[in-house]
C-alpha cells in the first residue's frame, strides 16, 4: 500500500511539476529519494523508541517492516533531510520542491494507513460504535476486542488534508506555505487521533501524552509560527529572479 500511495503521489507530483516550471525528472528523483530515506528513517526511529524496553538487539529486526513498526515523524525528518541535500546539489530551491510534494505526501500517507488497517496494527481503543473492527494483531498474536479503526480515520483525515492543500496551492502565498501547512495539519490530526490509540497501540510518554502527541504539539507551535510569519508577507513575495532561478536549475 505504501507503493500504491507512492505511485499515485508521484503521478500527481509530476503533473504539478510542469505547471510549476520544474522538470518532472527532478521531481521523480526527489520522490524516490524521499521514499527510500523516509522508510529508513521511519524504521530507525521506531526501533530507537523500542530500545528502552527491548534493548539494542531490537535492531536485528530492522528489515522486518512487514510486521509494522514505522514512525512517520522519523520518516518525515529523514525524507526532508535527504531531499534538502538533493535539491542543494541540483541548485533547486528546496521549499519549491517541498510545496510541490506536500499534497503527494498526504496521498502516500493515506494509503500507508490502509496498509496498517490490513496488517492489523495502529488500531484504536475498544469501542461499541457500529463501525468497530476486530483486528488480528501480529504482535500479540490474538484478536482484539471491537476497536476504533484508527487507520481509516487517518485515511479520511489525509484525504481531507490533500483537499485543503490543493486549495491552498491556488492562493498567492510565499514559497513554503503549502509544505508548512501540511506539517501543521498533519500534526493537528495526529494529536487528536492519538487519544483513541493511547494505551493500546501508542504508549503514554510524558504528561499523559504519547510520543507522537508531544512531537505534534512541538510541530504545531514551531510551524504554526512560521505560517503566521509567511502569511504576513505580501502575496507573491518571491522575487522574479527567484522564480527564474527555479526554472533554470530544473
Amino acid at each position: 500500500m505504501i507503493i500504491v500511495g507512492f505511485l499515485l503521489g508521484l503521478w500527481r507530483a509530476t503533473r504539478a511539476a510542469r505547471r510549476a516550471g520544474i522538470a518532472p525528472e527532478r521531481v521523480m528523483d526527489a520522490c524516490v529519494i524521499a521514499l527510500l530515506s523516509g522508510i529508513a528513517g521511519a524504521r530507525a526511529l521506531f526501533l530507537l523508541l523500542e530500545v528502552p524496553e527491548a534493548g539494542w538487539g531490537v535492531f536485528a529486526q530492522v528489515h522486518r517492516i512487514w510486521e509494522g513498526g514505522l514512525s512517520f515523524h522519523g520518516g518525515l525528518v529523514a525524507a526532508v533531510g535527504a531531499v534538502a541535500i538533493y535539491t542543494r546539489a541540483k541548485r533547486i530551491p528546496f521549499l519549491s520542491i517541498a510545496d510541490l510534494l506536500a499534497p503527494s505526501l498526504a496521498i502516500g500517507y493515506a494509503f500507508a494507513r490502509i496498509g496498517c488497517f490490513l496488517n492489523g496494527c495502529c488500531y484504536g481503543q475498544p469501542t461499541d460504535l457500529p463501525w468497530a473492527v476486530s483486528f488480528f494483531d501480529p504482535v500479540i498474536h490474538a484478536w482484539t476486542d471491537p476497536s476504533h479503526p484508527a487507520q481509516l480515520y487517518a485515511f479520511a483525515a489525509s484525504l481531507a488534508i490533500f483537499g485543503i492543500l490543493t486549495r491552498v496551492e491556488r492562493l498567492s502565498r510565499p514559497t513554503g506555505f503549502v509544505f508548512f501547512s501540511y506539517v501543521v495539519l498533519y500534526s493537528v490530526y495526529r494529536f487528536g487521533v492519538e487519544f483513541i490509540r493511547k494505551g493500546v497501540t501508542a504508549d503514554v510518554w510524558l504528561a499523559g501524552l504519547t510520543e507522537a502527541q508531544v512531537a505534534s504539539l512541538a510541530a504545531i507551535v514551531v510551524f504554526g509560527v512560521i505560517l503566521l510569519a509567511l502569511n504576513r508577507r505580501p502575496a507573491g513575495a518571491e522575487t522574479r529572479e527567484t522564480r527564474k532561478r527555479t526554472q533554470i536549475s530544473s
